[in-house]
């Protein structure tokens, strides 16, 4: 491992440091660490960007002088290069899997970074940890030149998106999409077709992306999950999430399908 010509994923809680270079954000380098005289604790090597190994680790200490600052990894997109962006969300997953795989699951030991792969490892017992990924599918409805749309409790006021769900075990992809729709807005679908993923590290997500026609247009909502829907024109369209998540992709594509079949 060349440590000394790396560059450094340092986090403190959920914050990732980031040098600030006029006015766009840079991950350190091993000049930084050591011009800063920081100690990284459970320093993890996660691969390699720009021909230079990547590094991440925990800081107890959380000031920094000027131009270092501590921030969130989601709002950096658009203010950091898109390689370094997604290798911070790739850190940033790794990071919260250390962060709650401190001990054994089967005899409570703590766990240890492993020294052959990315892996945490129990001394006690043997018993071998890897990240954490959960798949989850996300979809865009269609009916003739409308999309599906639905506000969860969580989002902000106003804000709209197409449906996502977790997948249950023993769930085919498809299977997943049919039961969340159905679950959550009471619409039924058919010409269910892959569209594209995301890894989604807040905190450990795999997006799986899918189209599908429904069948019925009716909408009952859970009224859990979902506190609003409705079938919306790419004319008519209320707040939707920004262009970092795939939910904006399958949007996308249902405004650019429609502008094209009106041309």
């Amino acid at each position: 491992m060349d440590i000394k010509n790396a560059y450094w994923f340092l986090f403190h809680d959920d914050e990732l440091l980031v040098k600030e270079v006029e006015g766009i954000s840079t991950i350190l380098s091993s000049s930084d660490i050591e011009l800063l005289r920081l100690n990284p604790i459970n320093v993890q090597c996660i691969g390699t960007l720009h021909e230079q190994e990547c590094f991440i680790a925990h800081l107890d200490d959380e000031t920094m002088p000027e131009e270092f600052f501590w921030k969130k990894v989601r709002p950096l997109y658009g203010n950091m290069e898109d390689e370094c962006f997604g290798f911070a969300c790739r850190a940033l997953h790794i990071i919260n899997w250390m962060k709650t795989s401190k001990f054994c699951g089967c005899c409570g030991t703590p766990m240890k970074v492993s020294q052959q792969e990315l892996a945490m490892q129990c001394s006690s017992c043997g018993h071998i940890v890897y990240p954490r990924i959960s798949p989850a599918i996300i979809v865009a409805v269609t009916k003739d030149d409308q999309i599906l749309l639905a506000r969860s409790n969580r989002f902000p006021p106003n804000r709209y998106s197409v449906i996502a769900g977790f997948v249950e075990p023993g769930e085919s992809l498809e299977d997943c999409v049919q039961r969340e729709l159905k679950e959550e807005v009471g619409v039924e679908v058919h010409s269910i077709r892959y569209f594209g993923n995301q890894p989604w590290p807040f905190p450990d997500s795999l997006m799986i992306a899918f189209t599908a026609q429904c069948s019925t247009e009716k909408i009952t909502i859970d009224n859990q999950e979902i506190v609003e829907a409705g079938w919306f024109s790419a004319h008519n369209l209320p707040d939707i999430p920004d262009k970092l998540s795939v939910a904006r992709r399958l949007i996308d594509w249902f405004v650019e399908k429609q502008t094209v079949s009106h041309t």
